[in-house]
């Protein structure tokens, strides 16, 4: 019987970076239409290992072979003229250029010297319609576009160059489940075109409905490969961090107290139309919807970072005027942003520094000096309590997994003894690990009588940690779910009851 031929075939392949080596002799092979899922924590190697393939690293040694030829891959020009496609987590798009110049920004075709504009446009609608989002205008700036949508818009470029192995980095990290129900039937496409895909991703009920087989690596090197029909999402997380996870979500006892955050009748725009909830001491309240119902516009304006038209907003009874984030901030009132690395900390900075950050005027002595003893101390015993994994405090924060660059986020906030916490998609990009531990923080949070609302897209994120759930649509709640009513079903039945199409959060 001859031997299979792979779509791509990577054979004891090694890279080192100075002292750290980030693969130890991996081997991993995606077949002509499948899709071939990799996991792994943070560090694991999965980046490493995408980055050789696609030609931005080279690898110190190993073989990689694409249909059955050994191939070199020196740069990602060369990656791409051998048919392989990468779409980063981290997006590469251009927002004052439409979405047509971006997806085919490398190859603008001429006649006589002229863009043939029709004709771009033409074919990136055909591509955009292939991904399941034909509503996007391919003459819309990126830059007016939500996150959900320039996400698409990278699909669609990856896919405008003829592919033979597309490898997919976090794809569906700010989609809402209908968008991503519309990514899964477009790579269903391609995996049927014969396209190998490797998909990246935390999301383990992902991978459990999509993938073909799951690579799993872990400190670099190969652990296993599996069918998902033999192995259990548990057995695989146990692989993956290296021991049992004997629970994803922590068991909280229904210890709600006295009434903390009020929001009544708030509108802003039609982003934002006459929203009213209660959230008490020690509850999670989750805020669900589609991307671009409003969710994340919603935490905007309570934290005065978007102005409200109108309505109100009390804390421990008392009503607030809060016209800007300073505003909520000496109100008690804080936000963990949808970005943390554009929003929620400064990569350059320490992680004391950024600890300290919205308390420093408590830091600074009579003359207006850091005490820096106290400082490092304040940071030292929040980034104890909050586990956050480093050298020392005084390391980058750019330098931290994601996991950690959160807990920092949350230390910060914890340093002003906020009373309400506010979080936009508190896990995404963080490995299925460290998730737990944000879980299980969140949960002391909540436990220790903090009030908590949080916007999240994953279903299993809501069911497990909250208390009640807002489900939002068009800007407006179109209901409240709570204990064993907050089920996939019904959040998605209220979410669609006014739905719109739009790209915010």
């Amino acid at each position: 019987m001859a031997p299979e031929t792979y779509r791509v075939e990577i054979a004891g392949v090694s890279k080192s970076f100075r002292a750290v080596q980030a693969l130890k002799d991996v081997s991993l092979n995606v077949r002509p239409g499948e899709i071939h899922a990799l996991v792994g924590e943070n560090g694991a190697g999965k980046s490493t290992l995408m980055n050789i393939l696609s030609g931005v690293l080279r690898k110190d040694s190993g073989t990689i072979r694409m249909d059955g030829s050994a191939v070199e891959i020196p740069d990602p020009r060369a990656g791409r003229q051998l048919g392989i496609g990468i779409i980063h987590q981290e997006l590469a798009l251009v927002p004052s250029l439409t979405v047509a110049e971006n997806i085919f920004i490398s190859r603008l075709s001429r006649r006589f010297g002229l863009v043939d504009w029709r004709g771009l446009n033409r074919r990136a609608g055909e591509l955009l319609a292939r991904t399941g989002f034909p509503e996007i205008d391919p003459r819309a700036t990126v830059a007016s576009l939500g996150v959900a949508y320039r996400q698409i818009v990278e699909i669609a470029k990856g896919l405008s160059e003829n592919v033979r192995v597309l490898i997919l980095d976090e794809p569906t990290s700010v989609l809402a489940p209908q968008e991503v129900e519309s990514l899964f039937a477009a790579l269903r496409i391609l995996r049927e075109q014969g396209v190998g895909l490797v998909y990246i991703s935390h999301r383990l009920d992902e991978i459990f409905r999509i993938a073909d087989r799951i690579t799993v690596l872990k400190d670099g090197a190969v652990v296993r490969t599996v069918l998902p029909s033999e192995i259990t999402p548990g057995d695989l997380i146990g692989l993956m961090i290296g021991r049992t996870l004997t629970a994803m979500f922590p068991s909280r006892g229904s210890r709600a107290g006295v009434e903390v955050l009020r929001v009544d009748a708030l509108s802003r725009g039609g982003k934002v139309r006459d929203v009213s909830f209660v959230v008490r001491a020690g509850e999670i309240v989750g805020i669900a919807g589609l991307v671009g119902s409003g969710r994340t516009e919603i935490l905007r304006t309570i934290f005065g970072a978007d102005p409200k038209d109108s309505g109100t907003i009390s804390v421990g009874g008392r009503r607030l005027r809060i016209h800007s984030p300073r505003d909520a901030v000496r109100n008690g009132i804080a936000l963990v942003p949808e970005s943390r690395k554009d929003h929620g900390v400064i990569l350059s900075m320490s992680i004391r520094k950024n600890i300290t950050l919205p308390s420093v005027g408590r830091m600074a002595g009579a003359l207006g000096i850091i005490r820096q003893r106290k400082e490092r101390s304040v940071a030292q015993t929040l980034a104890g309590r909050l586990r956050i994994k480093a050298r020392n405090i005084d390391a980058e924060v750019a330098d931290l997994s994601g996991g950690n660059q959160q807990k920092v986020v949350l230390a910060k906030w914890l340093g002003t003894d906020c009373r309400v916490l506010l979080l936009d998609e508190p896990t995404r990009g963080v490995d299925v690990g460290a998730k737990a531990e944000l879980y299980s923080l969140i949960a002391d949070l909540a436990g220790a009588g903090m009030a908590i609302v949080m916007v999240s897209s994953e279903m299993m994120e809501m069911i497990g940690l909250c208390d009640r759930v807002a489900v939002v649509s068009q800007g407006r709640i179109a209901g409240v779910l709570e204990g064993a009513a907050i089920t996939e079903e019904n959040i998605m039945r209220l979410a669609v009851r006014r739905s719109g199409c739009g790209g915010g959060g």
